[in-house]
């Protein structure tokens, strides 16, 4: 895939120039849209011979061959680094989707721009179809979990990504769970657009505040190496101590204040992974954006000069809950199944994307202030749905759920059915993690394997 630091060598003339990389993504309500993207884990089928329930490798007969399958389908062309096949973009009916890899195989649909979460609906349940016959032929199973619940991480596969070599390195370095997360972690999440500055800095505190919520709500993955692990989203607690430089819940983009300048001031304090140069990805894992862009010497970046591009790169590097480019991206969920995951969108498209939502919202965010809300990120990857909270969680997810429905009524597009999981949570219901849980003391008999083959899409 090309990266930007390679289609766009426009030298940076001033902070501006980086403000108004962000400031492109403002556009009118009327070309708003949905993007959804979800990872999944394969898993071999039980009925294989060797291999039942192992991740799939790179090659032979595996993800390579998975995504050559998909390929010859039509619709896609092939994406390769250093001359391995790593994903796939869309072309004609496919067009503004990709599939990517995540680091141990974890394969994921980057969704196309959409109206509707009907459209979203469509979009998941044709990719799951389309490498149903294709992963099966090979052996292969794909699962929507947000932590995979057998294998240990020296167990998973790597895949050839330049840029995963670069994070694999430099991970350890900086957090005691960053190889967990890009090996072992699976999420889904929804983009979506602002009008104006004023109305990003809205939605972003707005989203930000409630991320957590929508943790509770999603957790899916409440086992570790065949065992429960005593976490109800255990992805959530890996990004705990992943690398806090450049994740989390920043305190500054609660401010009043907060915009574009605040969100480049933060993230050029994000350490760097990576530049891109005649097609190679070069490691400067560590190295200061700010330092660079000031004219400093830093290593591995002796005589380039930042552009344009280098920090569209560099954008994409930072993992805080909600992630700013030229959209919003909702960053708090494990991955789960479709009816989950088309839900999780439909959350925050009815929090979001209508005008009287979103102040209900915000006047309840307003309620707390952001100390709250992240002692609760702290709390829910355990606890889930029970974490404490002030009138306790689940009354607090009601409320945001019901603002929610609200939203999607206003938008008259009979989408308010796709908040039906979420409103089965809210009155009393099991979460996916406690869903499994209940079936892993019942009917599995402690066989956590047998998780794969319920979950699969």
């Amino acid at each position: 895939m090309s990266n930007p630091g390679e289609e766009n060598d426009m030298a940076i003339g001033s902070r501006a120039d980086l403000i108004e990389v962000l400031a492109r993504g403002c556009k009118p309500s009327s070309t708003w849209r949905i993007g959804t993207e979800h990872e999944k884990f394969g898993f071999g089928r039980p009925d294989r011979r060797e291999g039942a329930y192992l991740p799939p490798p790179f090659a032979p007969g595996g993800i390579e061959a998975l995504l050559t399958a998909v390929e010859e389908q039509g619709g896609w062309s092939a994406i390769r680094d250093r001359g391995a096949l790593i994903g796939l973009k869309g072309e004609g009916d496919e067009a503004g989707r990709s599939i990517s890899l995540e680091p141990a195989g974890q394969f994921e649909l980057s969704g196309a721009p959409l109206a509707t979460l009907q459209e979203t609906e469509a979009e998941m349940r044709a990719h799951f179809e389309a490498i149903r016959a294709p992963s099966a032929a090979l052996g292969y199973g794909f699962a929507p979990l947000g932590f995979q619940p057998l294998m240990a991480r020296d167990e998973m596969p790597w895949m050839p990504k330049s840029r995963y070599a670069i994070m694999r390195r430099y991970m350890p370095e900086v957090g005691s769970l960053g190889l967990d997360m890009m090996a072992r972690t699976c999420t889904v999440q929804v983009n979506l657009d602002f009008a104006s500055e004023a109305d990003m800095a809205r939605k972003m505190r707005v989203s930000l505040a409630f991320q957590p919520v929508a943790t509770a709500l999603m957790a899916n993955s409440p086992f570790y190496e065949g065992k429960p692990n005593g976490f109800m989203s255990n992805r959530a607690r890996i990004w705990t101590d992943t690398d806090n430089r450049r994740s989390g819940m920043p305190v500054s983009f609660f401010e009043d204040g907060f915009g574009f300048d605040q969100y480049v001031d933060w993230v050029l304090d994000v350490p760097m992974y990576f530049v891109v140069r005649d097609g190679e990805i070069r490691d400067v894992a560590g190295a200061s954006f700010r330092k660079w862009l000031a004219g400093e010497a830093q290593p591995g970046l002796e005589g380039l000069t930042p552009s344009i591009g280098d920090f569209e790169d560099h954008l994409t590097t930072a993992f805080p809950d909600v992630r700013l480019k030229q959209f919003l991206e909702m960053r708090g969920s494990d991955a789960g199944l479709p009816a989950m995951m088309v839900a999780q969108s439909a959350l925050w498209v009815g929090l979001l994307y209508d005008d009287a939502a979103l102040h209900a919202a915000e006047a309840m965010m307003r309620e707390q202030p952001p100390a709250a809300y992240l002692a609760l990120r702290a709390a829910v990857p355990e606890q889930g749905i029970e974490a404490p909270f002030s009138g306790g969680l689940r009354a607090l997810a009601a409320r945001l759920v019901t603002i929610a429905r609200d939203g999607l009524v206003a938008r008259g597009l009979g989408e308010e059915r796709y908040l039906a999981p979420l409103e089965e949570i809210v009155a009393g219901g099991p979460t996916q993690a406690e869903h499994w849980l209940e079936r892993y003391r019942g009917v599995w008999r402690g066989d956590v394997r047998r998780i794969f083959d319920e979950a699969a899409v």
